[in-house]
């Protein structure tokens, strides 16, 4: 097969061996995964020349990689660019790829195949369905309709419901046990999902959640990589590098880490050789990741689109936002214990010279998406724990106004439209802006405990006016 790059007809990829045969189920085909896991299982695979982990893909909505994926039998680019580095490698870790809307029957049968003992998953911190507060499942038109598909038989729609479908398919065929491995950005992400599912378990008729959640392990990770979203550049530099089209490029920095609870049901792929570190405990790597990484990333983007620059790049160089963001790693810092073997004020200037790096274009306005989803585990722990100690907490305070700024403004300081993309957008823009207290308690975002103390409602509105007033970029400037 062959495709169009521009005037020149380039060859499709094609394998030229055996696909590997699928031993591991994951939900989410998004770019992110690709990058990540995906090329983690195939390193793995390459040390021991063990075929058996290959990934069977199962994408709960959009088909578009699925398709792009059959095309290429399975095979994508991921390019690494760094400066004005850029390399390419052909990734093979990808068995098979299935469109659950139109594939239902071939991922239940893969769910329940004996030879798969690893699902894992990337659908974004609002895929879990939990209330960002309380970390129950919720009672809402998705959830209910899931619970009733899967009661009935069918296909459920969100990614938590076809976990739990395929889990109990997996179970009703006596396939075995099963790891269940999370690998989205949530402090205790397989504790997390665990509850969940057992939650949605307990609403279907005749089912036990405890039953369910017992037939299979849920170890937590920590994931980190950036993963901007593909551009048309990408798919011409792998054009080039590797002679191929290529319709599921992702693009990457260098820099991929992976902390894995050691806590299997059974075989797993061997990660470790290729470079994933297994360890007791994932608790201390995910919340310095949350807090110093994730924290400092969402403040780059909100600060940054309403400065009116386009990527974290040009935010990161920005003389104003900089010193804020180190402001902001000085109040995790003091929260934080450091993980096994890390030296805290080395991963945050790390952090932030990754961040720097101009040849990922990560965009700001990606970055700020979902932030009621995000800040609730990223930002909002630094400000109680900061509380609890009788600390300041000024920049993650700034980080909250930013939020709602970028939110209730919807454009930048100097006039130019935003794209907000944000579950809570609407309720939040229902509420009238100066009411800050009734803003941060509208779509359950803040813990009543801070929406309750005046004093730190006080400082928020204090940062919304000086936003409003002098702009992203001097309000910053005054807090560092």
């Amino acid at each position: 097969m062959a495709a169009r790059r521009g005037d020149v007809t380039v060859p499709q990829l094609s394998r030229t061996a055996p696909a590997p045969a699928p031993g591991v189920v994951h939900l989410g085909v998004g770019a992110f995964h690709r990058a990540h896991q995906a090329v983690y299982t195939d390193r793995a695979m390459a040390a021991t020349g063990d075929p058996r982990w290959g990934i069977a893909e199962v994408a709960p909505r959009s088909a578009d990689v699925v398709a792009a994926l059959r095309r290429q039998d399975g095979l994508f680019t991921v390019l690494e660019r760094s400066g004005d580095r850029v390399t390419a490698d052909v990734v093979g870790s990808v068995a098979e790829a299935w469109h659950a809307p139109s594939d239902w029957a071939a991922v239940a049968a893969r769910f329940a195949d004996p030879a798969v003992t690893v699902v894992t998953l990337t659908i974004t911190e609002k895929g879990y369905l939990a209330d960002p507060v309380t970390g129950a499942l919720l009672d809402d038109d998705a959830v209910r309709a899931d619970v009733a598909a899967v009661a009935a038989g069918e296909r459920p729609r969100t990614g938590l419901g076809l976990l739990v479908a395929g889990l109990r398919g997996r179970v009703a065929a006596g396939a075995g046990p099963v790891t269940v491995l999370s690998c989205d950005n949530l402090v205790g992400n397989g504790a997390r999902l665990a509850r969940l599912v057992g939650e949605f378990a307990d609403r279907l008729p005749g089912s036990s959640g405890r039953e369910l959640a017992a037939s299979a392990r849920f170890p937590s990770s920590m994931v980190d990589r950036i993963v901007p979203a593909t551009t048309p550049a990408d798919r011409a530099d792998a054009a080039r590098l590797t002679g191929f089209a290529d319709d599921a490029v992702v693009a990457a920095e260098p820099f991929t880490q992976w902390v894995i609870e050691d806590d299997f049901a059974g075989e797993r792929p061997p990660w470790d050789l290729a470079g994933a570190e297994l360890v007791a405990d994932v608790g201390p790597h995910e919340t310095a990741k949350l807090r110093v990484l994730n924290a400092a990333h969402s403040m780059i983007a909100y600060l940054g689109a309403l400065a009116g620059h386009e990527t974290i790049a040009a935010a990161v160089a920005d003389p104003a936002i900089r010193p804020a963001v180190e402001a902001l790693h000085r109040d995790v810092l003091a929260t934080i214990d450091a993980p096994p073997g890390w030296d805290l004020p080395d991963y945050a200037a790390s952090v932030l010279q990754r961040f720097a790096n101009p040849a990922l274009g990560h965009r700001c306005d990606q970055v700020a998406a979902d932030g009621s989803q995000k800040l609730p585990v990223r930002v909002l722990p630094t400000i109680l724990a900061a509380r609890a100690a009788g600390r300041p907490s000024g920049a993650a305070t700034l980080v909250v106004a930013a939020w709602l700024r970028f939110i209730l403004a919807g454009r930048s300081d100097d006039g130019r439209p935003l794209t907000v993309t944000d579950p809570a957008r609407d309720a939040l823009r229902a509420v009238l802006p100066s009411d800050v207290a009734r803003v941060l308690r509208t779509a359950a975002v803040v813990p009543d405990e801070l929406a309750a103390d005046d004093a730190w409602v006080a400082d928020v509105a204090r940062y919304l006016d000086e936003l409003a007033r002098h702009g992203a970029a001097a309000t910053a400037a005054a807090l560092a």
